[in-house]
């Protein structure tokens, strides 16, 4: 992994085909809310699918809780679309078939010569594609569980999210002035107050 990507640095705006072929840029998938992106080997992989089982039931948590979850193999468009189909997903599944991500982070897996994957990782992201935590999952159990990334997503949705406690006076107030762009969903404001907090 690139040196500079460490917690705190902005992860690029990749722009990729989704499963459907259509082209999607990271930041507009993320909108402003945190996200999970997964670097994926691909369908082939059985670790990589039971990863991606693993995350159904949390995808479900994430939807209401507002977040994201990304997934990129170097698959293309077909296999991308079986990968996602075979799991059972409904979050976005990106191709990178000319493997800019494997290249510009200087991840391919080189022990694995016949597929040139990617060297499997789930990087935690805070809004504006800032990097919150990276996991590298060339073993299995370097992974984080279903509960490392509940634990992330806590802490980035405590961090980014105004009214995370509402039972603040300053909140109630807010509330009771009218102030409603303190709060999820109202307001485009809420957007700009989550910049405003770094």
């Amino acid at each position: 992994m690139r040196a500079d990507m460490i917690p705190g640095a902005i992860f690029p705006d990749y722009e990729l085909s989704d499963h459907t072929a259509k082209r999607r840029k990271l930041s507009e998938l993320q909108g402003p809310h945190p996200m999970v992106l997964v670097l994926s080997r691909g369908g082939f992989c059985p670790k990589d699918r039971r990863q991606a089982e693993g995350l159904l039931q949390l995808h479900r948590e994430m939807e209401v809780g507002y977040c994201r979850l990304v997934t990129i193999s170097t698959d293309n468009i077909t296999e991308t679309n079986e990968y996602r189909s075979g799991v059972g997903a409904h979050w976005p599944f990106l191709s990178d078939v000319r493997r800019m991500v494997q290249k510009d982070f200087d991840i391919a897996e080189y022990t694995d010569p016949d597929h040139d994957p990617m060297i499997p990782h789930v990087i935690v992201l805070e809004p504006g594609l800032v990097i919150h935590k990276i996991y590298n999952g060339y073993w299995f159990f370097g992974r984080p569980t279903m509960e490392d990334l509940r634990q992330d997503l806590r802490a980035v949705s405590r961090k980014c999210r105004p009214d995370w406690d509402i039972t603040t006076p300053e909140l109630k107030a807010a509330w009771q002035q009218g102030r409603k762009d303190l709060f999820y969903p109202y307001g485009k404001t809420y957007v700009q107050t989550l910049g405003e907090q770094d």
